[in-house]
């Protein structure tokens, strides 16, 4: 019955379809109104668009009936967002005069509850371009979002991190890919989310709570990983990037292309990323077995006409990642790169439906996707057994979404959402979480109406339901003891309200209202075993965690300034942790073990960005983030960053013959000691990093070569990161690294 009313309603979609459209114009430069040839033009909702020709001209056919945000954007000039409302026959002629860029303007962004400019969204959302993380002197695509100033790093070397957004980490925060939330067995530290930057345009970052929008575990805040949009109608392009790094000896190589016929997108890439054991700040010493080498492919295919887009995505990885523990460190004593004890051997597949429908006031998303992961712990010769765990949770989720437009200033979301996972252990010995089975259904809504240029309002409820089923089996040491059959269910309501209001084009406040929550994972409710070098016991009496959290923002720019100030304060209701306790097996391993109690935390962040009028060349930049959580019957929580000042001065210039956006910074990172540790942390003293770099961007007929140098800790600084792993073995963070990046992009057909 259900596929029959499938049927029948995809029927009626194709039978109300609407006569297209086409969006056509000519770019010019705002002051010398010359033709700007090359501009890229993008429709937001469908991610695809075209160039403009060497006269500035451009066109667009077989665009849906319906309201879109179109983005001009050209290296040098400041990105412009138009509101386009398209009505089926009738073409669109919008002519653009872009402004040479001072300071970068709103962006649009489609991580928040609607698609829509940074100055339309109600909750703070920060954007790094894809090219800007690039340009960051890390090994790993991963320890580069910690150039967000909101972000920080979980890290068992550059090879292993985990993100932090205001405090929360793990089951706390949700990885987005391409919209899909990854399944990576996310309850530890230890255990990375395998992305790179390979086919990702930008990340978009939610600060605070997003439980309405995208479920359990977004109590945090949100990282999307946003796929690049198509290439240009009737192209075929790519790109080859390389980097080198001189403190890993590490080579990052990767070769994209894509193409647009017809409506008829495509796009395919791989990248191999190979790094040895990093050398410390300081004396130079070598954390062994700190290697690390990973390799992806990534492949989509899909049509974009006047009913929609339809696209499949399929990505893979795979990542060896060393482990410096101990039993490692006894063994290792040379610096390599290929891993050989003691490292996790992770595999990682994703396959993506992305569908959009457009009924002229009517869209509707449906979002498919199968993500298989599965995650091996390889030990040496020495361990009665080589491969000691190896367990593969399956995932398949689906998000469907109908959005309609009142009128031009109210609209409003009715979705459905859910998930069933199952994790199996296969031959190795130690299962760190059961076999297991998860099931989750949910219902949200949201609406919008803005008042006039004055305000925004929004709003929205959820309601989640989650069945968790783990089987009898046997756990602890020698899976020696029998565990009872587990049965939960898990339900939830969620909701938000949220405004944003315009003193005047340039002045903006922002406040929402947001409870999140999220559920006991498998590990938090079930675990009984070694993980690392802890002994962990999981507590089946665990309650759903749920939070309520007030944000507020002010932000003020002008043509030559940009200034924003946040605050928030996060009361989280059951705030599940891992304590040491007084007990220990029969070797002596302390054991640990889940709890929870009412906990708060509170900070913000101030940024300013200053271009003087009289320097058109000259930029400086100042930002400061200010983070304490603390349980309300004492002590601390753990993995809280340390509070962090940036400072940075960079010099450009935009356009200068052949030459664009070429640039020469310094910057500067002052984190504070963290004094606040948890009961199983030692507090970490503060430290000083300089950093360095210099770029540019060479056009030639109309491709942009992309050149950069970049160093990080230039003084070669030894310190220890508060969210290091690593301090417990006696290992320092990384030094002096200088990295060299080449962008050299290809066109196959025009």
């Amino acid at each position: 019955m259900k596929i029959k009313l499938l049927v029948f309603f995809s029927v009626f979609l194709l039978l109300k379809v609407n006569a297209q459209s086409s969006l056509s114009g000519r770019i010019m430069d705002a002051n010398t109104h010359e033709a700007l040839p090359g501009v890229n033009i993008i429709i937001n909702e469908l991610s695809s668009g075209t160039a403009s020709d060497n006269n500035g001209h451009y066109q667009i056919n077989k665009v849906p009936k319906g309201q879109f945000l179109v983005t001009y954007s050209f290296v040098g000039y400041e990105d412009q967002t138009k509101k386009v409302n398209f009505q089926g026959d009738h073409p669109v002629t919008l002519n653009v005069k872009l402004s040479p860029m001072i300071i970068q303007g709103q962006e649009v962004v489609v991580t928040g509850n609607f698609t829509a400019t940074q100055h339309e969204n109600t909750v703070g959302i920060s954007t790094l371009e894809t090219k800007n993380v690039t340009r960051v002197s890390q090994p790993s695509f991963m320890a580069s979002l910690a150039s967000v100033p909101e972000v920080s790093m979980i890290s068992k070397g550059p090879g292993v991190g985990t993100p932090v957004i205001r405090g929360l980490s793990l089951s706390n925060i949700l990885v987005l890919n391409k919209g899909i939330p990854m399944a990576n067995f996310q309850f530890s530290e230890d255990h990375p989310y395998l992305i790179d930057g390979l086919g990702i345009g930008r990340v978009e970052i939610i600060k605070g709570p997003a439980s309405l929008m995208y479920g359990s575990g977004a109590v945090g805040g949100v990282i999307n990983l946003v796929a690049e949009p198509t290439a240009r109608e009737g192209s075929i392009e790519g790109a080859a990037n390389m980097k080198f790094f001189s403190n890993t000896l590490g080579t990052l190589s990767s070769v994209e292309i894509k193409g647009n016929h017809n409506g008829f997108v495509w796009g395919a890439g791989t990248q191999v990323n190979s790094n040895m054991d990093f050398k410390q700040g300081g004396n130079g010493a070598t954390a062994f077995n700190t290697r690390f080498n990973t390799h992806s492919v990534k492949l989509n295919a899909g049509i974009i006409k006047k009913l929609g887009s339809f696209r499949v995505f399929y990505d893979y990885n795979r990542s060896k990642l060393g482990m410096a523990v101990p039993p490692a460190l006894a063994l290792v004593n040379e610096r390599g790169r290929k891993n050989e004890v003691w490292y996790q051997d992770l595999t990682d597949q994703l396959l993506v439906s992305k569908n959009k429908i457009f009924l002229g006031n009517l869209q509707l998303d449906a979002d498919f996707s199968y993500q298989n992961n599965n995650r091996r712990l390889q030990g040496s010769p020495l361990t009665p057994v080589a491969e000691l765990v190896n367990m593969r949770l399956k995932t398949f989720t689906y998000r469907i979404k109908s959005i309609y437009h009142f009128s031009e200033s109210t609209k409003a979301f009715l979705g459905i959402q859910g998930m069933s996972q199952s994790n199996r252990n296969g031959e190795a010995p130690q299962h760190v979480i059961p076999d297991a089975n998860l099931n989750d259904f949910s219902v949200f809504s949201m609406g919008r109406h803005n008042f006039g240029s004055l305000a925004t309002l929004e709003a929205g409820i959820r309601f989640d339901h989650r069945n968790v089923i783990v089987p009898e089996h046997y756990a602890g040491i020698n899976n020696g003891k029998l565990m009872p059959r587990l049965d939960k269910n898990f339900n939830n309501v969620s909701a938000s309200i949220g405004t944003i209001f315009h003193f005047d084009k340039n002045t903006l406040l922002r406040f929402n209202l947001a409870s999140a929550f999220r559920s006991p994972n498998i590990a938090e409710l079930t675990q009984n075993g070694m993980h690392a070098n802890r002994y962990e016991i999981g507590n089946a009496d665990l309650k759903n965690q749920q939070n309520l959290e007030a944000d507020l923002g002010f932000h003020f720019h002008t043509t030559y300034t940009t200034f924003e100030i946040s605050g928030f304060y996060n009361y989280i209701d059951n705030y599940i942790y891992l304590s040491p306790t007084a007990d220990t097996i029969s070797d002596g391993t302390k054991i640990y073990r889940y709890k929870q109690t009412p906990s708060h935390l509170l900070g913000g962040e101030v940024g300013i960005h200053v271009h003087p009028v009289s320097i058109d060349w000259l930029h400086l930049k100042a930002n400061y983030a200010y983070i304490y959580a603390k349980k309300n019957s004492g002590g601390y929580l753990p993995l809280i960053p340390a509070n962090k000042l940036h400072f940075e001065v960079m010099l450009r210039k935009n356009k200068w013959k052949v030459w664009r956006t070429s640039f020469v910074k310094i910057s500067c990172d002052y984190v504070f000691a963290q004094n606040h540790a948890a009961e199983f942390e030692t507090t970490t003293p503060g430290y000083f990093l300089l950093n360095a770099g210099i770029g540019t961007d060479l056009k030639l007929k109309r491709q942009i070569f992309s050149f950069s140098l970049m160093a990080t800790n230039l003084l070669d600084k030894q310190y220890m990161d508060h969210l290091s792993t690593l301090k417990d073995v006696g290992i320092y963070n990384m030094g002096r690294n200088i990295s060299l990046n080449i962008r050299i992009p290809f066109g196959v057909k025009n």
